[in-house]
């Protein structure tokens, strides 16, 4: 393993913006660099540290609170982590920044109407439907953040080319070495 600083690459978007896809191929990219990296996703993790919460606002703020003090361990004992949440309130994310070390707020940027017609499962036609309430981006709000560290736009590049743009964010700043040519 390669010992390297322990940071938390929040991602943070709407429902189909790409998160989960973008971690999973960052945690590959660095795992075969022989990094120490663990992957938080906001379906996995509902599905065991946090299967008692539904999606009101408190309850995704208790998933978050829950998360964040994972990846506060994590962080602190030079692991990276890569989390995929849509985290969709600004003082949750400005808390995981305060608790976790080197936090790195990572939009993962595309349009309404880009996501809803990326989604699969049918949860944006069921929220407009009114079969599913709080839903983030219908009828449950998203806020943007102001000034990300990094701001991927999905829906303006391929998976390639956000995927490098975010291992050059890491690479820079002396959180991943850079990779061997």
């Amino acid at each position: 393993m390669i010992d390297h600083p322990g940071f938390v690459l929040w991602m943070t978007g709407l429902s189909g913006a790409g998160k989960t896809t973008l971690a999973v191929a960052l945690e590959e990219v660095l795992k075969a660099r022989g990094m120490r990296i663990e992957r938080l996703d906001g379906d996995t993790v509902r599905e065991g540290l946090t299967k008692d919460l539904g999606f009101s606002k408190e309850d995704r703020d208790k998933n978050i609170e829950r998360v964040t003090f994972v990846a506060k361990l994590l962080s602190r004992n030079n692991v990276g982590v890569v989390a995929s949440f849509i985290s969709p309130y600004a003082a949750m994310r400005e808390h995981v920044k305060q608790e976790t070390t080197n936090f790195i707020e990572t939009y993962i940027d595309a349009p309404l109407e880009v996501v809803e017609g990326r989604d699969v499962k049918g949860w944006y036609a069921k929220a407009r439907a009114g079969l599913v309430k709080n839903f983030t981006g219908i009828d449950d709000p998203f806020e943007a953040p102001e000034t990300p560290d990094l701001h991927v736009r999905t829906d303006q590049g391929t998976q390639e080319e956000c995927l490098a743009q975010i291992v050059s964010y890491l690479e820079s700043r002396g959180f991943i070495p850079a990779e061997k040519k």
